[in-house]
């Protein structure tokens, strides 16, 4: 049952009448009467779109950040595992993966993505496992899907200045210990981590703490005498050590990098939101185990393909992802076919890629070849075991 709210503008309206020689101008009182219904609408207006209640929709939503370099790395590696973003319009926020049918994607700020995976406008996104934390703060209805993107990599640090009261404190336990912290002179943090900074101080001990929210140039703030010491994320040190300020043994909050999440109730709720997670899985562990992999192949005299794999075993560098495959490479000779060389196939790293070729030299190898690998797909992704264990499937 509907209920009616009459809303009165306060102030006037300006209404004109014209004739060929005056105008003239009156003030009329407006009212408007507005039907509320006590039952929820099924849209949204989001500037000006009409958006469906995460309930009424049949698509499922991927969310990507919008901006930065977290967005570019994002849109490079499903490129890399031939899930490549087709955004017609670039000023568009949303946009589609041909290769995965009823997909959405929608391009959002990354605090947001969390926010809208928690409420369920969102079914899945890709992240920073920081801003997971942050803004997630602990909910049981986010899990990480995949938690090793291998980009995005930072750490979430405490940072205190390098002189003045600080100079001979290198630990949370000394600082922890400084006299100098009281209720009426508390030790002053400027973070833009106002869930993680305050729970990490409480767990270690820090009882007489005060906090300042801040967002970028945080390095600052202890030279200018706003602050004691910050928490922020950092990557190489570099920027905290130009402005004299130093991490300490056991300041470290969080170590982050991109990761894969989705919402449970959609995983376990909305139809096909399993089956996309199952792919993406499958592609992006496919494809980051394959990063930095090299397929080497060369041909091998011998008498058997058992010799010949016990001569490649004994070498180090040559066992590959679960042994050689040997092949024997057939030739006529004198009018019969003959085998009297072996085909070997190893995976080998990167850095071990020279190495493996000398060995491999040094046993009678030649002809050898060597191209890079896209994918590695195992029998099984160990990570989709472990998601459906979560879930209790």
């Amino acid at each position: 049952m509907s209920a009616v709210q009459t809303f009165f503008i306060q102030g006037s309206v300006s209404s004109f009448s014209s004739s060929p020689s005056v105008t003239t101008c009156r003030k009329v009182s407006v009212k408007f009467t507005v039907s509320c219904c006590s039952a929820a609408s099924p849209v949204t207006i989001v500037n000006g779109n009409v958006e469906k209640r995460s309930s009424d929709r049949n698509e499922i939503r991927l969310g990507l950040p919008s901006k930065g370099r977290m967005a570019t790395d994002t849109l490079d590696l499903l490129k890399d595992c031939q899930l490549s973003v087709r955004q017609v319009n670039p000023r568009q926020y949303v946009a589609e993966i041909p290769q995965i049918s009823n997909l959405e994607v929608w391009f959002q700020r990354p605090k947001d993505i969390v926010r809208k995976l928690v409420s369920g406008d969102l079914d899945l996104g890709i992240v920073g496992l920081d801003t997971v934390s942050e803004f997630g703060q602990g909910n049981e209805d986010l899990i990480i899907v995949h938690d090793s993107l291998d980009y995005g990599d930072c750490r979430l640090s405490l940072a205190i200045p390098k002189y003045g009261i600080f100079e001979n404190v290198n630990s949370m336990k000394e600082l922890a210990e400084m006299p100098q912290w009281t209720p009426e002179r508390p030790l002053r943090v400027a973070t833009g981590f106002t869930y993680l900074g305050p729970k990490f101080m409480k767990d270690n001990g820090l009882k007489h703490v005060t906090f300042s929210t801040a967002d970028g140039a945080l390095e600052a703030a202890p030279a200018m005498g706003i602050a004691d010491a910050i928490v922020d994320l950092v990557s190489s040190g570099t920027t905290l050590r130009e402005n004299n300020l130093k991490e300490i043994e056991g300041g470290i909050i969080l170590e982050s990098q991109a990761v894969l999440v989705a919402g449970r109730k959609s995983l376990m709720q909305r139809k096909g939101v399993l089956d996309i997670t199952h792919e993406m899985l499958e592609r992006l562990e496919a494809h980051l185990r394959a990063v930095g992999q090299f397929t080497v192949t060369a041909n091998m005299r011998g008498s058997s393909a058992e010799e010949v794999a016990e001569r490649i075993l004994s070498q180090t560098s040559l066992s590959g992802l679960q042994g050689p495959t040997v092949s024997p490479v057939f030739c006529k000779r004198d009018g019969r076919v003959t085998a009297d060389y072996f085909a070997i196939v190893i995976c080998v790293p990167k850095k071990a890629l020279y190495k493996s070729v000398q060995q491999l030299r040094a046993i009678g190898g030649s002809g050898v070849l060597i191209s890079p690998l896209t994918y590695i797909f195992d029998e099984e992704t160990p990570r989709w075991r472990q998601l459906l264990s979560m879930l209790g499937l």
